[in-house]
């Protein structure tokens, strides 16, 4: 009899073994699943194709930004200067062609370096520095804004090339081109950070760095890459935010825009003390905070009211990992 108790209690735990690795590994995607469903049935518009095409180019600009912010939180650090640099390196694309008559590579070029250099600086102060990444990126968020701001006077800059507008606003095979740049994005991102050694190296130094370390991992090296990466997602961000408006306002671009990325990895199952997360959930927590803008406003929900809904969602994404 007591064979048979003890067989119940291994079968038992083992079942929740396995419920757990499925909550844990398809949670978001359950959740996403849900949240279009009741979407579907609160409004009648939300299923067609101009809508979830929208919501596809809508997410598409924080969704690129959440990548770079994965590599990271998962790191075990955060930043919060990648709407700031945006801004930045939008205004050195649009100065570029507007100012200096450079070409659109050269002036896109421009952009991605000017957000690579940032990322850099903000590696470099975490790590020769010593100084905290929230510190190092919050510094970051107030000098980007403000060179910004200082180039062109808190104003914005027009710019007039049909041919860089077509960047964010043309379609290539039915698809909006900034949804495939998108989707490239989530892959190449998704080969760096689970099919590489560098990618693994991230896992480990967010997991423990002490560790990491004995192990000969160049810890520096690896975070420095990291916020460099997510410099470089963010700059990506600005070409296509700037090429659909074919201009940049120096105060309102990219604002807030870190929280939301933030909102996204946490939402996608990331974990803020690091060594846990993947590109996928990341791609499905940005579809979910999509999702609900664009119900909210399906249903005329208060703009104003939409920010408490995206905060009790960030909040029962924590309570359920601590539950882990």
């Amino acid at each position: 009899m007591s064979n048979t108790v003890e067989e119940i209690k291994t079968e038992s735990g083992r079942n929740r073994n396995w419920i757990g690795v499925i909550w844990e590994q398809y949670s978001v995607l359950f959740a996403l699943l849900v949240l279009v469903v009741f979407a579907s049935v609160l409004s009648e518009y939300f299923l067609t194709v101009a809508n979830i095409t929208n919501i596809l180019r809508q997410v598409s600009i924080v969704g690129i930004l959440s990548l770079g912010m994965t590599f990271v939180i998962i790191l075990g650090g955060i930043d919060l200067s990648v709407g700031s640099v945006l801004a930045l390196s939008g205004t050195v694309v649009m100065a570029a062609q507007v100012n200096y008559a450079s070409s659109i590579p050269v002036s896109i070029l421009l952009g991605l370096l000017a957000g690579l250099l940032l990322g850099l600086v903000n590696g470099l102060l975490i790590t020769y520095g010593k100084i905290t990444a929230f510190i190092a990126t919050l510094a970051m968020m107030t000098i980007a804004r403000s060179l910004a701001l200082y180039y062109a006077d808190a104003g914005a800059i027009s710019g007039m090339n049909s041919a860089y507008a077509k960047i964010g606003n043309n379609y290539a095979l039915g698809i909006p081109i900034p949804v495939i740049i998108f989707a490239v994005m989530v892959f190449l991102s998704y080969v760096v950070l689970e099919k590489t050694v560098f990618g693994r190296h991230i896992y480990a130094v967010g997991g423990n760095t002490q560790a990491a370390r004995l192990s000969a991992i160049p810890v520096f090296r690896v975070t420095i890459l990291s916020y460099m990466i997510c410099g470089l997602t963010a700059a990506i961000g600005s070409v296509i935010e700037t090429s659909r408006l074919n201009s940049v306002s120096t105060s309102t671009s990219g604002n807030m825009y870190e929280l939301d990325a933030i909102a996204a990895v946490i939402i996608g199952g990331a974990s803020l003390a690091g060594g846990k997360g993947r590109i996928l959930g990341t791609l499905f927590g940005v579809l979910i905070l999509g999702v609900l803008s664009n119900v909210m406003n399906l249903l005329n929900i208060s703009p104003y009211l939409q920010g408490v809904v995206k905060g009790v969602i960030i909040v029962a994404a924590v309570l359920l990992q601590r539950r882990e």
